[in-house]
């Protein structure tokens, strides 16, 4: 048995496999956080000039009034 685990450990030793799983799992959370990152800064961005045209494209009651009491 000890034999066995001394193999395991020595095929473990020399297999790279699960290190590059481990580098492209850390390498996609950086990317994965950059991207959340962005993403949330410009969502506020965008949001805030939708709100803002939607504003100017939104006649005031009393400005419809007075186009509407004029025609």
């Amino acid at each position: 048995m000890k034999l066995f685990k001394l193999a395991s450990l020595r095929r473990l030793k020399n297999d790279e496999e699960g290190v590059t799983v481990v580098e492209y799992g850390i390498a996609l959370a950086i990317a994965v956080g950059i991207g959340a990152t962005i993403y949330g800064s410009l969502g506020d961005s965008v949001f805030n000039q939708l709100a803002g045209a939607t504003n100017i494209m939104t006649p005031n009651t009393a400005t419809a009034r007075t186009v509407t009491a004029v025609q």
